[in-house]
């Protein structure tokens, strides 16, 4: 028993510089770390004014720290609920999950307003094949998935309109991407032109899923492994991507805690 509380200090001493560590990596380079700066000077002052014995400036200290207590709190409440959040046990699947999802209803959203103005649309959406031979002889983007960027590429008078975009994960890979034209049209309707014809034909040499939209009817089809399926209203247009890219299952509540797992994330 003595030898556990003599190596105590030494745990105590780990802890809070796991403690400092990590409130330092989470404020550092950040406009609230001016302020923890601060704080760290006001616990200087306060130690110092023990050391040195002085009774007045330690009582000031502490009288300003009981009120400061509170105003830390306040100043630093959202940091403070970022940084409490990423403790949650919550796994990283959890919220991979939930990013997905996020992603899925902006496309879809996006893709179904762009069908109701009957503005013609092709997005690929990588899967395991590469597309990055098709993306470098178009124009690269590399940006965050949106809305409004997706829409904006598409709109009539800009100059990436005409052609594909590639989507990798949940972010825009290229626009203005030209894809194979499909040698076997049968399949296709005569209201369909060559978007289809485009996205028939990548289907036919990737695993890749292709979103067309018809400027002519507004209807939304997907082309997958060869196969154009026309007419798919939202909720299925949800599902089918959902069923393909498969994001990892959600966390079941009575799945025991692993804490090496936890730490990963």
């Amino acid at each position: 028993m003595s030898f556990f509380y003599s190596i105590t200090p030494f745990f105590e001493i780990m802890i809070i510089a796991l403690m400092i560590n990590y409130l330092l990596s989470f404020f550092w380079n950040t406009k609230s770390m001016d302020l923890v700066l601060g704080f760290f000077a006001f616990l200087f002052i306060l130690a110092a004014s023990s050391w040195l014995n002085l009774p007045v400036l330690h009582k000031i200290m502490i009288l300003l720290g009981n009120v400061l207590v509170i105003a830390v709190i306040i100043i630093f409440q959202p940091e403070l609920r970022v940084a409490l959040s990423k403790l949650s046990f919550k796994s990283k699947r959890y919220r991979e999950i939930t990013e997905f999802d996020k992603f899925l209803d902006q496309l879809a959203a996006s893709i179904y307003r762009m069908s109701e103005k009957r503005v013609g649309a092709l997005v690929a959406l990588e899967n395991e094949d590469s597309l990055a031979e098709y993306a470098q002889k178009a124009v690269p983007l590399n940006a965050a998935f949106s809305p409004e960027l997706l829409e904006t590429i598409f709109a009539v008078n800009t100059p990436l309109h005409d052609g594909a975009v590639l989507l990798r994960d949940q972010s825009i890979l290229a626009a203005a991407v030209i894809l194979p034209l499909a040698e076997d049209s049968t399949q296709l309707a005569k209201s369909m032109g060559t978007r289809h014809r485009a996205g028939l034909g990548l289907s036919y040499l990737t695993d890749a899923l292709v979103i067309v939209v018809s400027e002519e009817t507004g209807k939304v089809s997907i082309a997958r492994e060869g196969i154009m399926t026309r007419g798919i209203k939202i909720d299925r247009f949800k599902g089918i991507i959902r069923s393909i890219f498969n994001p990892p299952p959600k966390m079941n509540p009575q799945t025991k805690f692993n804490f090496l797992e936890w730490l990963k994330t």
